[in-house]
Order: structure tokens, then C-alpha cells, then sequence
């Protein structure tokens, strides 16, 4: 693509995009977790454009403005993946190198085992691939890590939550690791800007992954990014990772660094993606 991409439409709706770097350069699609929008990708965009990479992050289902439906069953994995392909779809390249953060890194993972012919490297940060996830379950602390993620199925509560108790919500997010600037952002990107139901319809649809929706095992070259700060993922799900990836593999562990990798060690993030990015794409 010749051109800068500000929006992109698929199924209905419209994706907001940040789209920066050399225009002819190898493109790498971010994608966002929860509570965020791409703009949590911004420090590490600017290392990989300095490295020659074009980069596009979007604002995924239920945060872009033109992309918000109603109802969990719009936010199955299957419809999430289905945006990310229309992502890579609208680049104009056959294959992209991929990095997913958070609830986006789950949709990197799913991506890639559903569609690997439009993947080049995949890089995952914090989540790890969804069976190990699952598998750690039985195998350490990681249920006791993940209670957020069942009071999140509730259809209203949350919200109310957030609205009635803003000092409550944005002080857990200060321990979770959070800076005074990611939870302004919070608060202007995901509660003021109406995101908020959208992005925790993405833990009301879980129970519908089984439909076409969870990731298999992934033969596409990966890195994954764990984090020794991270309050709400175990380094058991971040070890068992590798027993789901049938291609080259490594583990990165960054020491120090919180569940907000993408904003705390840029710098860090962006070189392992390069990394990855240059060594065993397909």
C-alpha cells in the first residue's frame, strides 16, 4: 500500500488504524488487549518504523468508534480473527509479521493457527497460547490469577462498577502496574469514549471459542513474552507455551517489567520482534 491507512471496513463496520513507518516497508499488524486501544502500541511503532517496518495498529472490535455491535455473540474469536484477516487484507500484503498483546495476543494466536499462509512471524506478548493457558490451570496458580476474568462475565455489573467507583477500578490498575498516564488514557479512550462494554464483551463471549473459535497448535515461526511483573499471568502457562508451537520457538522472560509490556519496555519489545521478525520468517 502506497498510501496511509486511517480506516479500513469489514463486515459492516469501520476500524480506526494507526498506520506509520516507511510506506514500502515489511508490514507488522498490532493488536491491542484489554483495557487499551492501539495507542498503547505507539513507543514500540516508533522503534520498529526507525528499523524499516511499517506498522498498522487498529482499534479492534467494540473500541473503534465505527465498529461497536451489540450483544457477546458479536465478539466470538472467530468474528475478532475474521478483523484482524480483513486488517492484513486491506495492507495489500500476502503475509504480515504479527504481534498481539493481551486478549490481542489471544487473536494473534488464533490467527495464526487458522490462517497461517497470511502469517510471516508471529510475536505474542503476556497471553500465552490458549492451551497452555488452560493446561497451567490445573498445573499452578494461574486460576487464582484469572478471577478477573470471571467477573467480567456479568452483563452490567462491571460497567456500573467503573461508573459508580472510578477510584476503585483505577487503583487496581495502578497495582496491576499501570502509570498515572495509561489509566488517563483508560479513562478517556475506553470509559468516556463508550469502549468499555465492548472490549468486556470480549470475556462474555469466551463461552463460544469452542465454536470454530479456539487456536490449535501453531506452525508458524513464534516468539512469546513473558513478563516476571505480571500480576495476572504465571511463567507456568508462559513454559508450557512451547509444547503448542510446531515451528521455531523461543521464550523471551523480561525481568521487572509489569503485564504492560508494550508501554513499559518498548524498546525491549521492539527488538524482539525484529528479532523475530528476521530470523526463521516463512
Amino acid at each position: 500500500m502506497t498510501e496511509r491507512m486511517r480506516q479500513f471496513s469489514h463486515a459492516g463496520f469501520t476500524f480506526d488504524v494507526l498506520d506509520s513507518g516507511p510506506l514500502g516497508g515489511e508490514p507488522v499488524i498490532l493488536l491491542h488487549g484489554f483495557p487499551q486501544r492501539a495507542s498503547c502500541w505507539v513507543a514500540v511503532m516508533d522503534h520498529l518504523n526507525q528499523h524499516g517496518y511499517r506498522t498498522y495498529a487498529l482499534d479492534q472490535r467494540g473500541y473503534s468508534p465505527g465498529a461497536r455491535p451489540k450483544g457477546r455473540m458479536a465478539y466470538r474469536m472467530s468474528e475478532l480473527v475474521g478483523d484482524a484477516r480483513a486488517m492484513i487484507d486491506a495492507t495489500g500484503a500476502d503475509k504480515v509479521h504479527v504481534a498481539g498483546h493481551d486478549w490481542g495476543a489471544i487473536v494473534a494466536w488464533t490467527l495464526a493457527s487458522r490462517h497461517p499462509e497470511r502469517v510471516r512471524t508471529l510475536t505474542t506478548v503476556s497471553v500465552p497460547h490458549p492451551g497452555a493457558f488452560a493446561a497451567s490451570m490445573l498445573r499452578s496458580d494461574q486460576l487464582a490469577r484469572s478471577y478477573h476474568m470471571l467477573l467480567f462475565q456479568a452483563p452490567w455489573l462491571p460497567e456500573l462498577t467503573v461508573n459508580q467507583f472510578p477510584t476503585a477500578i483505577e487503583s487496581a490498575l495502578k497495582k496491576s502496574g499501570m502509570t498515572p498516564t495509561q489509566i488517563e488514557a483508560f479513562r478517556s479512550e475506553i470509559v468516556e469514549d463508550g469502549a468499555l462494554t465492548g472490549g468486556l464483551n470480549w470475556y462474555r463471549a469466551m463461552v463460544f471459542a469452542g465454536q470454530g473459535g479456539s487456536a490449535k497448535r501453531v506452525h508458524i515461526p513464534t516468539t512469546h513474552v513473558w513478563s516476571d511483573r505480571d500480576p495476572a499471568i504465571g511463567r507456568k502457562s508462559a513454559e508450557l507455551t512451547a509444547e503448542y508451537v510446531a515451528a521455531p520457538f523461543k521464550l523471551e522472560v523480561i525481568e521487572g517489567v509489569s503485564h504492560w509490556v508494550p508501554e513499559e519496555a518498548p524498546d525491549v519489545l521492539a527488538r524482539i520482534i525484529i528479532e523475530r521478525a528476521t530470523s526463521g520468517a516463512t
